[in-house]
């Protein structure tokens, strides 16, 4: 079985017209890699110092792309919104942002 990887413009949710396909990927540890790397790229970008992890998540929810895993008969096994939110507090815990980079 492989698993597709598409990316939703949460900007444009509903949008299919902006949906792209990432690519195919044989196992689903590669899929829900390459759906974490979309979000922490968003993240990155979007953190500020200073900035806490509520607005970071807004912003994330208002902006950024929602992957996920399309594979026949197989309930989601990723969820982007729920990893945004970890990975945001983690973020703004650590104080990464953007800037430092």
């Amino acid at each position: 079985m492989s698993y597709i990887v598409v990316v939703d413009d949460n900007f444009r949710f509903m949008d299919e017209d902006q949906r792209y396909t990432l690519g195919e990927l044989a196992t689903l540890d590669a899929a829900i890699d390459a759906c974490k790397a979309v979000v922490d790229e968003f993240i990155r970008g979007a953190h500020r110092a200073g900035m806490s992890a509520d607005s970071l998540y807004a912003t994330y929810a208002a902006l950024g792309e929602d992957p996920f895993i399309a594979a026949a008969g197989v309930p989601p096994p990723f969820s982007a919104w729920d990893y945004a939110r970890q990975r945001c507090e983690q973020f703004c815990l650590t104080g990464q942002s953007s800037e430092s980079r």
